[in-house]
């Protein structure tokens, strides 16, 4: 037997060692998907610092880069290094400026607009339920299941500022609150602390930016064979300019709806309007479910100060975000993932049963990587069994004349 045969052989044992690791692992991410996502959480947990300090880094680069460019055309190409470093630099404390000024300006009145909910919910809870008591009074059955009601309404709100303050429902009183509080400020202290080290971190990545891009073209290199190195250099190109044109855009997008949500609130006389419009414009970050997890809180907020409010608001939520899907969003962000809805809907619940918010969060721009990862794969064995003419019949049914893309 000689060596092309065996090689043959060995080729196809390759090729069933893949599959049944491949099975394997489609096992476990089916079936023990709850367990996989634990690790993953875990070790995201572990390394948070250094997430932070990636997601920093990667969030600054293009003010740094842009920065670069200016300080380089005022050195006139003789300091590059010195406009390199400033560029980093600056950028960063740039970036540190406008968290800490939007913290000065949000953190004192979202915790005085707290403080004021807090001190007019007991009377407005009281004024809900006499008003209940009093449209229910005549007929004994529904005094009885609105008595039944408000019992539980009223338990689940004492159990849940029980849990706010004290950490759980039991041992209430000065020393729960001070345990609570204690706990919450242990948690404060390591988000700050983690925050510190992320900084640290992107700061180092802001200036070895470039070795570890040449590092990570080496390894490519070095593991895949050219024309698949060249593959996967493409694809990751593809996905800094998905995950880079999303998240800039998005960001820019729900600033934009904060600011008109902030203003519509002050013109209609609603009390705590920059509270409402920081929920409503963060939570805007989110696709698809985004609108409807800031509109309810916000809702059940002038619900207790005026219910007439609550509904215009409620209208007023409806109308705007009818104004950013149709006309804010796709002016910002256009087509940037190449994504159907039912695509979107799929990535928001696929990825934030994983991982949660941060989940739905990454999701889409994950989803259209992955999408254009599975596409380039069958359409080059399609173009590989030479049947290149159902492509082209696929795209003059489901695509434009004009629209590019890569297949």
């Amino acid at each position: 037997m000689n060596w092309k045969e065996n090689e043959k052989y060995i080729k196809v044992c390759m090729t069933g060692i893949i599959i049944v690791c491949a099975g394997i692992l489609f096992f476990f991410a089916v079936y023990r998907g709850r367990d996989f996502s634990g690790i993953i959480n875990s070790l995201l947990t572990i390394l948070r610092p250094f997430v932070y300090g990636a997601v920093i880094a990667y969030l600054v680069t293009p003010v740094s880069r842009q920065l670069e460019k200016t300080f380089n055309k005022l050195f006139g190409g003789k300091s590059a290094k010195l406009a390199f470093s400033l560029a980093n630099v600056l950028s960063l404390i740039l970036a540190l400026l406008i968290i800490s000024g939007i913290l000065l300006l949000i953190v004192p009145r979202l915790v005085d607009s707290i403080s004021k909910i807090i001190e007019m919910a007991p009377a407005q809870l009281d004024a809900l339920q006499q008003q209940l008591r009093e449209y229910v009074q005549g007929d004994p059955a529904m005094e009885q299941k609105a008595e039944e009601f408000l019992q539980e309404a009223s338990t689940a709100v004492e159990n849940f500022v029980a849990r706010l303050l004290g950490g759980g429902d039991e041992g209430g009183g000065t020393l729960a609150v001070v345990s609570g509080v204690a706990a919450h400020a242990v948690i404060v202290f390591g988000v700050f602390k983690d925050m510190l080290i992320g900084l640290i971190v992107s700061l180092y990545l802001l200036f070895r930016r470039g070795r570890l891009a040449d590092q990570a073209e080496l390894l490519i290199h070095g593991l895949l064979k050219p024309e698949a190195a060249e593959w996967v250099k493409t694809e990751v190109r593809f996905a800094n300019h998905i995950f880079n044109s999303f998240f800039m855009g998005k960001l820019l997008d729900s600033a934009i709806v904060g600011v008109i949500c902030f203003i519509g609130c002050v013109i209609m006389g609603f009390s705590n309007p920059l509270l409402i419009a920081v929920i409503v414009g963060v939570t805007n970050i989110i696709p698809f479910f985004g609108p409807y997890l800031g509109a309810i809180p916000s809702a059940l907020l002038l619900l207790l100060e005026n219910p007439t409010h609550c509904l215009m608001f409620l209208v007023f939520i409806i109308i705007l975000q009818q104004l950013d899907g149709n006309v804010i969003g796709p002016k910002i962000l256009g087509d940037s993932t190449g994504l159907s809805g039912l695509s979107v809907l799929l990535a928001i619940l696929l990825f934030g049963g994983l991982w949660g918010i941060v989940g739905m969060l990454v999701g889409v721009p994950l989803m259209a990587v992955i999408y254009d990862v599975f596409r380039q794969i069958i359409f080059k064995g399609i173009r590989r069994n030479g049947m290149d003419e159902i492509v082209k019949e696929y795209n003059e049914k489901y695509h434009s004349a004009e629209s590019g893309g890569k297949n």
